[in-house]
């Protein structure tokens, strides 16, 4: 079973490590390369109310991904638990410093010697640092695959939102003033369509993004030298959306390498459908979530 989609995949196909890339949500820098593909993604508030991700590939590796930006200081948190490899394009001595400390294999376009990134001509600079993805995976095979990070069930019908949770169609996500999501359950695709500030967030083949599972947590975020960081070693409220349905949930993170755990209102561990998921990380201050039946 993939360890970050619970997808049964042939035997020795997942022998190879996970690769965290930070990815640019700046519009500019749309449709992002490879973003279609990915195992798991974490949206995150970052300076001028707007986006960027961390995303994770590890089921499939693209050739290439991207754009590559910048690290802020809570990615070391979402991306320790996954042991294995990382790419950005620099990013403050200090965050630098904390991700080298998780014992990730980084790849880090400002002081790169291995030729594994370059620039698209598709995009102007900043927005167009792409990562030689497979490549870097190839260099590092030694590195041991990622633990499980989340339960599972066998199919979409038995996830718990599917068997408990209340019909929601809709789940409209907001960031900051500057930033809102919306995700609309669509039964053909057995998925939900993202789509941001009011159009279809599409990928590079210009089909629409597209989630199994949406996870909103609910997040504090505190501000240091104007770095906004979402505080992840904590709990707070969150909902976890499938097959159409919601279930509201308490999400918790016990240490830096610790993965997020997503439990229900008994406290029982909330199961997810096979397939990718996606991480809404909207803060409690300037962020808001609404369910739409």
């Amino acid at each position: 079973m993939a360890p970050l989609t619970g997808l049964a995949l042939a035997e020795g196909s997942l022998a190879h490590p996970s690769l965290a890339a930070k990815i640019d949500n700046h519009s500019a820098a749309r449709p992002q390369v490879a973003i279609d593909q990915t195992d798991l993604v974490f949206e995150e508030l970052v300076e001028g109310g707007i986006t960027r991700y961390v995303a994770v590939w590890q089921s499939n590796i693209p050739d290439a991904l991207g754009p590559v930006r910048s690290i802020r200081p809570m990615d070391p948190d979402i991306i320790a638990p996954f042991g294995g490899l990382v790419a950005y394009s620099g990013g403050q001595q200090r965050f630098v410093d904390a991700m080298n400390a998780t014992g990730q294999v980084s790849a880090i376009f400002d002081y790169d010697t291995t030729g594994l990134f370059s620039r698209s001509s598709a995009t102007a600079a900043p927005h167009n640092v792409i990562l030689a993805a497979s490549e870097f995976v190839n260099r590092n095979a030694e590195v041991a695959p990622p633990a499980q990070q989340y339960a599972y069930a066998a199919t979409l019908a038995d996830a718990s939102a599917s068997v408990d949770g209340t019909p929601i169609s809709v789940i409209n996500t907001r960031f900051s003033t500057a930033s809102g999501r919306s995700w609309t359950w669509n039964a053909e695709a057995s998925a939900y369509l993202r789509a941001q500030d009011g159009t279809p967030d599409l990928s590079a083949a210009g089909v629409q993004l597209k989630a199994t599972n949406l996870v909103v947590l609910r997040v504090n975020v505190t501000v240091d030298q104007s770095i906004p960081k979402t505080e992840l070693i904590a709990s707070g409220e969150a909902s976890v959306s499938t097959g159409g349905k919601s279930v509201t949930a308490t999400w918790s993170k016990g240490s830096q390498t610790a993965p997020i755990r997503l439990v229900d209102g008994n406290g029982v561990t909330i199961r997810l459908a096979p397939g990718n998921t996606w991480f809404q990380l909207v803060p409690n201050d300037t962020g808001s979530v609404e369910l739409v039946p």
